[in-house]
C-alpha cells in the first residue's frame, strides 16, 4: 500500500529579516550623555582658561591696583561698595544672643545695589575674605545672622540696594587684605583691597 504523496511541501511561515541594528548612540545612551557633558566641560574650560582681556602682565607692565574701600565695583548684576572693615572682634550680638569667635571676627560693612533689569538674590555666603598669604575664609553665617538680624540671603529688585555687615571668623592675628565679592556663587567675582 502506498502512501499518498502530498501535492505540495508543508508550508512554513516566511522567516522575517533580522531587525535593523540600532545605531551606536541609541544603544549606548548613558555613554552618549556622559560624552556630551564631557564635551561641554572641555569647551567651558578651554574658553575660560585664557588670559583676561586687557591683562598686561608682561614684563615691564605695571600692576593695576585693586579698588579699595569706598570705591564701587561690579560683578554681574550687583554693584558693591565696601564701607568699612573692623578686625579683632571677639564676639558679636546682644547679651541674650551672642556669638563668640573661634579666633577673631572680621566685620565687613558694605552696600549692595542691583544694577540689572530684574530681581537678583544676594547671598552673603558667596563672599570670601582673603589674607595676605592668599588664604580664603568663608562667611560665618550664624555670627552674621546674630549681628545683622538675619540678612544672609536677600532678594534685591532693580535699582534697590541693601546695607549689610558680613562676619568672617579667622585665626587670631589674621590681617585681612582683600574681599572677593560675588553676585552669585557661580560668578567670577571682583576683588576689593581692604588695606
Amino acid at each position: 500500500m502506498s502512501h499518498p504523496q502530498m501535492p505540495y511541501p508543508p508550508h512554513y511561515p516566511p522567516v522575517a529579516p533580522p531587525a535593523p541594528k540600532k545605531n551606536w548612540f541609541a544603544r549606548h545612551k548613558v555613554l552618549t550623555v556622559l560624552a556630551f557633558l564631557l564635551l561641554i566641560i572641555v569647551i567651558a574650560v578651554a574658553s575660560g582658561g585664557g588670559e583676561k582681556a586687557g591683562d598686561d602682565s608682561g614684563p615691564g607692565a605695571q600692576a593695576k591696583p585693586k579698588p579699595g574701600i569706598g570705591v564701587p565695583v561690579r560683578d554681574g548684576k550687583f554693584e558693591f561698595v565696601v564701607q568699612s572693615v573692623e578686625a579683632g572682634v571677639a564676639s558679636v550680638g546682644a547679651s541674650y544672643a551672642t556669638e563668640s569667635a573661634q579666633g577673631q571676627f572680621v566685620l565687613v560693612k558694605l552696600s549692595v545695589r542691583n544694577v540689572g533689569d530684574r530681581e537678583q538674590s544676594f547671598s552673603m555666603s558667596a563672599q570670601k575674605l582673603l589674607d595676605g598669604g592668599g588664604r580664603q575664609y568663608s562667611v560665618d553665617d550664624m555670627a552674621t545672622i546674630t549681628l545683622d538680624k538675619g540678612t544672609v540671603y536677600e532678594q534685591i529688585n532693580p535699582g534697590n540696594s541693601v546695607d549689610a555687615t558680613i562676619v568672617f571668623d579667622v585665626p587670631a592675628g589674621t590681617i585681612p587684605s582683600q574681599i572677593e565679592l560675588h553676585d552669585s556663587v557661580f560668578s567670577g567675582g571682583t576683588t576689593v583691597a581692604l588695606k
